[in-house]
């Protein structure tokens, strides 16, 4: 096989594994506060910007201005319970929410405190009490992005860095780490906008900060867990403090997003290229063994190519075999779309596609068509 058909095919590969997230830019918060960016297919606006249709809270407490939604409690006008801001156009069971929040005291405690309540239940309509899981967050160094059940039992489900499993028994097992409390606080900006992720599928829960992950719960608890519910915005009972949300927005995921989902979070991280095959003949060792890939959301890059290449791609893990959707945005396919199949495993994953955007391969094998290209990565092991 030459060389230059390799590298080509090698950059097409790239495509199938990511890259670094790319980050909109930030406007002006009246222009992006409540519109779902176009690079994130299926999510839909949870505000319109101007103000609180849709939604149903204490008009005290509850505004909007320059299309950022704020909530805030002062001297003069205090609160004795927690309440919220609670979302009337559904009650999703699983879904990703995306949102930026900032928290500010106006007290001389700095105590400010607010959460994103999420499959929960209205236990007082008339006072806009809501209880149950919480993504919760504050002005102090403790509890931004721990899991929290509001009116509950349980309480602090997960503390921050925490991965943990709620048994059957209902007790509380701790599984692994995401790091420190403390490590995971200094990707936060105090006083300042941050970026909170929220991911719910089943029975598995997790929060993100600024692209960190800060909990990972599975609730296998079946008589306190909850399977659907309200999504609702805190207000937290005591000394005066404002918190705002922006952008918020939703994705609700089907069974079939959520398979897609699962093999999307496998995928992740950096891949050594293990195997490059094209029209039957595969690559020397010698030519692969430096190529790096990486992978961060649905965005991909290779390293050691000597050419910048990256792109990003699409699952469809609902097909027989499973369908990948390559889309080129540097390196010498670039602006190509390129369709085909995948499978993989903790350690192991395989690609087969088509250079040529009207066939996609049936089966791993670049023998029947020149155009296919098939490629074996493995984990990079750290």
């Amino acid at each position: 096989m030459r060389t230059d058909f390799l590298i080509i095919s090698l950059l097409s590969l790239a495509l199938t594994v990511g890259a670094a997230e790319k980050k909109p830019k930030e406007n002006s918060s009246k222009n992006v506060a409540n519109t779902a960016n176009a690079a994130e297919p299926g999510f839909k606006p949870m505000f319109n910007g101007k103000d609180l249709a849709g939604w149903t809270g204490d008009p005290r407490l509850w505004s909007v201005h320059d299309g950022v939604v704020v909530g805030e409690t002062s001297a003069k006008n205090p609160i004795d319970g927690n309440t919220f801001l609670i979302w009337t156009n559904g009650s999703p069971s699983d879904f990703e929410l995306r949102c930026s929040f900032r928290i500010t005291p106006h007290n001389d405690q700095s105590f400010a405190n607010s959460g994103i309540q999420y499959r929960s239940k209205v236990l007082d309509p008339a006072k806009w009490v809501v209880g149950g899981y919480q993504a919760d967050m504050e002005a102090g160094p403790n509890y931004t992005g721990i899991l929290y059940e509001e009116r509950m039992t349980r309480g602090i489900m997960a503390a921050r860095g925490e991965k943990v499993e709620w048994t059957e028994q209902c007790t509380k097992r701790i599984t692994g780490s995401l790091g420190t409390s403390a490590e995971l606080q200094a990707v936060m900006k105090k006083g300042e906008w941050n970026e909170y992720r929220i991911v719910i599928k089943g029975n598995h829960l997790q929060h993100f900060i600024n692209g960190k992950q800060t909990v990972d719960v599975i609730d296998n608890c079946a008589s306190k867990r909850a399977e659907r519910g309200v999504i609702a915005l805190q207000l937290h009972k005591g000394a005066p403090m404002q918190v705002e949300f922006k952008n918020m927005r939703l994705k609700e995921l089907s069974g079939d997003d959520v398979a897609s989902a699962e093999d999307l979070k496998q995928m992740q991280g950096v891949w050594h290229v293990a195997a490059v095959e094209s029209s039957g003949q595969q690559a020397h060792e010698d030519q692969i063994s430096d190529l790096v890939l990486t992978i961060n959301e649905n965005h991909f890059e290779v390293a050691n190519l000597g050419v910048p290449t990256a792109g990003t791609f699409k699952l469809d893990a609902t097909k027989s075999p499973k369908q990948i959707e390559i889309q080129a945005t540097a390196g010498p396919e670039a602006g190509h779309v390129m369709p085909g199949i995948y499978e993989c495993s903790e350690d192991k994953l395989r690609v087969c596609y088509s250079r040529r955007e009207d066939r996609r391969p049936k089966a791993f094998s670049s023998e029947d068509n020149a155009n296919f290209v098939m490629l074996t990565y493995t984990r990079k092991k750290s």
